[in-house]
């Protein structure tokens, strides 16, 4: 049975990106080093195309966020920062002419546009009319794989409220924002009914994993 599940990096503070994201700065301020932990790995360097990089704890859960994945959903300002109408539509997201993806991505936008298909496998979908209406496309194109909500806080935390995430992963990283985005604000009683499967951690990073009773 196809899952949706959810991965992010996340500030000891909660934050999940910093203060004033911009154009030149998309994780907002001190915002990178939400991610150095994975950075490094062996995994995360072959998926730009690098050679190299460190094995171990940290590359084995670097590698899971796209294990068993068929598609992908994200909101709008991951897929890049233009707002409201799309103008000539040059944009193409922030992830270059091969994005990481590999699979049909449904972006979460008040805004229609026409697919965009990427080089490697990748196609960017615009979605308009709602999490639940992504959520459907992407499980009937992801076959008996799974559906992975990709960022960031915004559509995470919807997914979260509407009681749809079956399994998701938060990598804590030591390091304070003070400011910015957090996850788990204003969600009520939408984590009820989670547990904690996992927790492993190295010097850098702690790998949290929470699964919904009875998934």
């Amino acid at each position: 049975m196809t899952k949706l599940r959810f991965t992010i990096s996340m500030a000891l503070d909660g934050y999940v990106a910093g203060p004033d994201q911009s154009l030149e700065d998309p994780l907002g301020t001190g915002g990178e080093a939400l991610h150095e932990w994975a950075i490094g790995t062996r995994s995360f360097r072959a998926m730009h195309g690098d050679e190299g990089g460190e094995a171990g704890l940290d590359d084995e859960h670097a590698a899971r966020w796209n294990r068993g994945i068929g598609t992908t959903i994200m909101g709008r300002n991951m897929f890049g920062p233009i707002r409201g109408d799309w103008g000539d539509e040059t944009w193409n997201g922030w992830w270059g002419d091969e994005p990481p993806y590999h699979t049909p991505v449904y972006v979460l936008t008040h805004h229609a546009r026409e697919p965009v298909e990427m080089q490697g496998g990748t196609t960017f979908h615009f979605v308009t009319d709602g999490i639940e209406s992504a959520l459907e496309r992407a499980t009937r194109d992801a076959g008996e794989h799974d559906v992975l909500v990709a960022g960031g806080a915004s559509v995470g935390q919807q997914y979260l409220r509407a009681g749809l995430v079956d399994e998701f992963e938060i990598h804590v990283v030591p390091t304070l924002l003070g400011g910015g985005t957090r996850l788990f604000d204003d969600l009520g009683d939408a984590l009820v009914g989670y547990e904690c499967t996992e927790l492993v951690s190295s010097p850098v990073v702690a790998h949290y994993t929470y699964a919904r009773r009875g998934c």
